[in-house]
């Protein structure tokens, strides 16, 4: 009895009906079903008016550029972080290495490594993030073995990913309180020292406001000043009507005291060692310095208060566009459409290949 495949071509047989034959009875009889669950959020910050001033150095702290924290949800999804608190609240080393999973799709099925860099790799190919850079939307698509399983994977990921960016804003609030309220620790201190120095410096040279003081003195003075003057006067008239009055001796006596009186005041105001002028250089050296200490008290405050109230406002929020899903059928594997490739595949292969041939019996004969 003759062979009926012996007329079918070894080569086509290889790469043709072999092939085809092991894709018919791998996608149509033991290939696992696929769920995949797909969610779409975007990373988002409030708008908020152009900071100035110190608000300006604080927003070095913020979170303006919220695509670079985009990026950080995506890495940190599919990271080994990620994949550790998974596998603690939803087992999913369990939930890929099931035996009811066909031994080619689940994890350790032909590869007997069980290591958890290996289970990271194998999730790395089950759970995929894209980022569309026109609409700052990142797609996040998980596949499972059964639906609940790719659901869950999805939701959590996405849970994980809030709480990421509220660590991020809650990092980003503390600093900023933390560097402000620094700023007002400094200022304060330099205010109270400036306010102890001008102190100190009043008990010692027994001064409160020279200028004040200068003012008054002045003012005594000229008071000394017009008693001389009438004093003088009255002098003069005696000298002039009654030479041998005996009232001019004590009239002269007592513009003598006026004078030394005059000269003495004088000399409190604008004399040389502890006169007021003296005084005053270091004086107004010590106001200056206690007045821009306060005001620079009175910025930081001001600075603080910005921080806290900038604090309470939550700078980044992850958004859903698009909820996790819950499949109702399985997606992959695509069945018929892996067999027909296959199929072509091999055709292809088997059309190449049987050139290649040709050509090489032709050339050697």
């Amino acid at each position: 009895m003759r062979n009926p495949f012996a007329k079918i071509d070894r080569l086509f047989l290889l790469t043709v009906l072999i092939p085809t034959i092991i894709a018919i009875l791998y996608f149509g009889l033991i290939a696992s079903d696929v769920y995949i669950s797909e969610s779409r959020f975007v990373v988002r910050s409030p708008q908020r008016q152009a900071p100035v001033g110190i608000g300006a150095l604080l927003q070095g702290a913020g979170f303006s550029r919220s695509q670079d924290d985009t990026f950080s949800v995506q890495d940190f999804m599919l990271s080994r972080d990620a994949l550790r608190n998974l596998d603690a609240k939803l087992g999913v080393f369990k939930m890929y290495s099931d035996g009811g999973i066909d031994r080619f799709s689940r994890f350790a099925g032909v590869d007997p490594d069980k290591s958890f860099e290996a289970l990271h790799r194998y999730y790395q190919k089950r759970v995929i993030v894209n980022l569309d850079s026109a609409s700052s939307i990142s797609s996040l698509r998980v596949s499972a073995y059964t639906a609940d399983d790719a659901f869950k994977v999805n939701e959590m990921l996405l849970d994980m990913g809030e709480s990421l960016i509220n660590k991020l804003n809650e990092r980003g609030r503390q600093d900023m309180i933390r560097f402000a309220a620094s700023e007002v620790a400094a200022a304060e201190a330099s205010a109270k020292a400036a306010a102890l120095a001008l102190s100190g410096y009043r008990n010692e040279k027994a001064v409160f406001d020279p200028e004040r003081q200068s003012a008054l003195q002045l003012q005594q003075i000229s008071k000394l000043q017009d008693e001389l003057i009438a004093n003088k006067m009255q002098l003069a008239q005696l000298q002039m009507l009654s030479p041998s009055n005996p009232q001019i001796a004590s009239v002269q006596k007592r513009s003598q005291t006026l004078q030394a009186a005059m000269d003495a005041e004088m000399g409190k105001v604008a004399g040389s060692g502890s006169s007021l002028t003296n005084k005053s250089a270091e004086y107004e050296r010590l106001v200056l310095e206690r007045g821009f200490a306060d005001k620079q008290l009175g910025g930081a405050l001001a600075s603080l208060e910005q921080a806290r109230n900038e604090a309470q406002r939550k700078q980044l929020y992850l958004e859903r566009i698009v909820q996790p899903n819950k499949p109702d059928i399985a997606v992959e594997p695509r069945r018929l459409r892996s067999i027909i490739t296959v199929f072509f595949m091999g055709l292809m292969a088997w059309g190449i290949l049987t050139i290649l041939i040709a050509g090489v019996r032709e050339h050697t004969n």
